[in-house]
């Protein structure tokens, strides 16, 4: 799922970023999104980013479940 909106965040990661957070390839976060379990925003270049606070809440979702 893709948020087109402005970007005024600094607080935006890129999928590498997300994927080492996660222990997982950047490919994983690509899947990830297209199956709705997080969002992208799209830069003005057409480049996902993910915003740090929709990370922060997967990563404590997943740690709860574990």
């Amino acid at each position: 799922m893709f948020l087109d909106m402005p970007i005024e965040s600094t607080d935006l990661l890129s999928p590498s970023e997300v994927a080492r957070l996660f222990g997982v390839q950047p490919q994983s976060i690509v899947r990830w999104t297209n199956a709705g379990r997080l969002t992208a925003v799209k830069t003005p270049g057409g480049h996902r980013r993910y915003r740090r606070e929709d990370v922060d809440r997967l990563l404590a979702e997943d740690q709860a479940a574990s």
